[in-house]
Parts: C-alpha cells; sequence; structure tokens
C-alpha cells in the first residue's frame, strides 16, 4: 500500500510563507519609522497614491491599493481627521468626492518616502545591486501571476 499523503510541507522552501512573513517584516519596520512622522502604514500606502495623483476618489484608492472599501472609509476618516486630506464635491460625479492633499502632507512626502527607503536599504543590505534588482524583477514577476 502506497502513502497518499501529501509532501511535507517546508515553510523554509515556501514562496508564500517566505514573502508573507518578510511582507510583515515590512510592515513593522515602516510602521516604527514612520511613526514619528504621525502616520500609520495604511495612510502612508494611500499618501503614495496621492503623491502620486493628488483629486483620487475613495473607489479610486480601493482599487489601486486593492483594499476593502470599509477599510479605506476608517483610513480616509482618520487622515481627515488628522489634516492630511480634504474632501471636495467631484466635479462630474454628484455622489462622489475628490480627495485632496493637504500642506500638511505634502510637506511629510520627503520625510516619509526618505524613512520608507531607509527600511528597504535595510531590507536590501549585504545584497549585490544586481541581486536586489532580479528580486524586484522576481517579485513583480509572481505578484503579476496571482493578479486578478
Amino acid at each position: 500500500m502506497s502513502d497518499s499523503s501529501p509532501p511535507a510541507f517546508e515553510k523554509a522552501r515556501s514562496p508564500g510563507y517566505l514573502v508573507n512573513r518578510l511582507a510583515r517584516l515590512f510592515a513593522n519596520r515602516l510602521a516604527a519609522a514612520i511613526r514619528p512622522l504621525g502616520l500609520a502604514p495604511a495612510q502612508f500606502m494611500t499618501l503614495l497614491e496621492l503623491w502620486e495623483e493628488d483629486g483620487l476618489t475613495q473607489a479610486e484608492l480601493v482599487a489601486r491599493l486593492a483594499v476593502e472599501q470599509a477599510t479605506m472609509a476608517g483610513t480616509v476618516a482618520r487622515m481627515e481627521r488628522d489634516g492630511l486630506i480634504e474632501r471636495r464635491p467631484h466635479p462630474v460625479d454628484r455622489r462622489a468626492q475628490t480627495l485632496h492633499l493637504t500642506a500638511r502632507a505634502r510637506a511629510l512626502r520627503g520625510p516619509a518616502t526618505a524613512a520608507a527607503a531607509e527600511v528597504n536599504a535595510r531590507a536590501l543590505a549585504g545584497l549585490e545591486a544586481r541581486d536586489g534588482q532580479v528580486l524586484l524583477d522576481l517579485i513583480t514577476r509572481m505578484a503579476g501571476n496571482l493578479a486578478d
């Protein structure tokens, strides 16, 4: 009688396990790095999108960040409370609002992205530049493989 049990799962050889662990480590380090700026990781990710294109709607942010509507609603409410964004009526759709950066949010761009760059540099420490680029290319391809 043959053994029909699945092969042993080796977390050290599992891309999903390792990337998930790495993502948690990145999130923890990023949170610590941007906390002195008064930012949380979800706010930082939202600001990255708005620094790239100010005036997005909440629905556009949900799509770009691949988060739940309720999660984004909470993040946007906290960002408005913290003086990072302001809501304005959408120029075409009366049911929607656009989200715009405040002067405070614009001023945080340099320090926040510098903090994130330091976390990235720490993660890539000891890797050759070419290895770092190969890693980014592979992660990008893997994400594309799993995207809807």
